[in-house]
């Protein structure tokens, strides 16, 4: 009985705390959330980098909270000191327990200070291959061409090469196309030609390579290589692959294909030997 009075006695002695201490989270986290949204709007309203701003406003978030935390332990009698103390070992244990996590942490700062990309840009990274949507603090998020969603670890895209399709703005889209050994090749070159001028997405101030890159076995093959801004990469491809395709169909020229050439040699024969043979 004398506990259960002591007991009483210490929580009404800390009710007032207990109260402030809760009051001080609501009306903290309301803030932290309330700043963290101006944070976002001031690096909008200044144009700042995309890539840059939600690791920024998370950073924000974080300390924001940190900070809260620490004085709602100082309302219940808590030394900040020891309190710091005690989060920074178990910050340490944690760190240990982490260390990829924290390698990726790192990679993702390098990212954000030597830029290799942005958000939006066109990215090769591995065998993966899209366009980036998000860099966090621990990874980076990709969205492929197919609409998928690839969650890559910064660690893993800054120990590898990494390829920006976009860096440069323009494109040059490798093709080849073949016809066949009877066909001249000044006139499929000139088909060809009319073909690229035909296509809106190439750019005509740039000339486009087109040359013969090889005597394959069965056709002549033509390297071509047009220009194009780095979002119509797609559409230059399959505009050129269609079109080429259209324009033989319509011209003297030939569309080759695999052939084999097989001859019987006729060779005489003694049927009556044979039928001999066969008896015995």
């Amino acid at each position: 009985m004398e506990y259960a009075t002591i007991l009483i006695e210490k929580l009404i002695n800390y009710l007032p705390n207990i109260a402030g201490a809760l009051a001080t989270l609501i009306i903290g986290f309301w803030l932290v959330g309330w700043v963290t949204k101006l944070v976002r709007h001031a690096m909008t309203r200044r144009k700042i980098d995309m890539t840059v701003q939600p690791f920024l406003a998370s950073l924000v978030d974080v300390g924001l909270k940190v900070l809260l935390l620490l004085s709602v332990a100082g309302m219940f009698g808590i030394e900040t000191t020891s309190f710091i103390a005690i989060f920074s070992a178990l910050a340490l244990s944690i760190g240990l327990a982490l260390q990829g996590n924290l390698g990726h942490f790192a990679s993702g700062v390098l990212l954000l200070v030597f830029r290799p990309f942005k958000v939006g840009d066109w990215v090769k990274i591995g065998d993966f291959q899209g366009h980036i949507s998000e860099i966090q603090v621990f990874h980076t998020v990709m969205v492929t061409n197919e609409n998928k969603t690839i969650i890559l670890p910064n660690g893993v895209i800054t120990s590898g090469p990494i390829t920006n399709l976009s860096s440069l703005g323009e494109l040059k889209v490798f093709m080849t196309f073949g016809v066949s050994y009877e066909d001249n090749i000044d006139e499929a070159r000139a088909l060809i030609q009319r073909v690229v001028d035909s296509c809106p997405h190439i750019i005509k101030e740039k000339p486009t390579d087109i040359f013969v890159t090889e005597l394959g076995d069965y056709s002549v093959e033509f390297a071509v290589r047009p220009w194009c801004k780095t979002e119509d990469y797609w559409e230059v491809y399959f505009y050129m692959h269609e079109y080429v395709k259209k324009a033989i169909e319509k011209s003297p020229l030939d569309i080759p294909f695999p052939q084999m050439d097989v001859r019987l040699h006729k060779q005489s024969w003694d049927f009556e030997q044979a039928r001999a043979e066969l008896k015995n």
